[in-house]
């Protein structure tokens, strides 16, 4: 997912080589922040990421604006929008001595990558404090202490070989003990006509 995340905002936009290169570097770099850096920063050790959102789309996400704004080719932008000599890659406006149009591009794409932040931070704030007023955000300590799965009853995901069986009765409409009706058998006969 993380790669997909990160060539959304290069799609069509970089060469092959780049794309392959931006893959690698989106599989390693925010699992690093999520195996290592989350574990070491105070504030994301407070953050309840279950699903690692923020390291599989914020990270991979502002990941791959950094290296659309590096890798963007000058022919492949001229394809989308406008033959414009402003629209070029950091790398690609070193080797053509336009530094100055690629240091733009990349200033571009960061300020896209703190506008989006800065949306997301907003919307996601006014509609977590709008939830808030019907159903508590977190666990108390003590459901916390019991766990979710007590509480529920049931485990969201029995994956880790913790013995569990999959009953399709109890987890079927299916009822193998139900006796079905059976059809009455066909005979040959006549038709009426009324």
């Amino acid at each position: 997912i993380t790669g997909l995340v990160c060539i959304t905002p290069a799609a069509g936009l970089v060469q092959g080589w780049a794309a392959i290169l931006m893959g690698i570097m989106s599989g390693t770099i925010p699992w690093y922040t999520m195996m290592v850096l989350h574990r070491k920063i105070s504030f994301l050790k407070k953050v309840d990421d279950t699903m690692a959102v923020f390291h599989t789309h914020a990270v991979a996400g502002s990941l791959g604006g950094i290296l659309t704004g590096l890798f963007a080719s000058p022919r492949l932008n001229s394809l989308f929008y406008v033959p414009n000599p402003k629209y070029i890659g950091l790398f690609y406006a070193l080797k053509d001595g336009r530094a100055g149009a690629g240091f733009r591009q990349l200033c571009v794409q960061l300020l896209g990558i703190f506008f989006i932040i800065a949306v997301n931070l907003v919307s996601t704030t006014l509609i977590c404090l709008f939830i808030r007023l019907f159903v508590p955000l977190r666990l108390s300590e003590e459901d916390m202490q019991v766990g979710d799965d007590a509480i529920h009853g049931e485990e969201a995901y029995a994956l880790w070989g913790d013995g569990e069986k999959f009953e399709s009765v109890k987890h079927s409409v299916y009822d193998p003990e139900e006796v079905l009706p059976t059809a009455a058998p066909r005979t040959g006969g006549s038709v009426q006509m009324t």
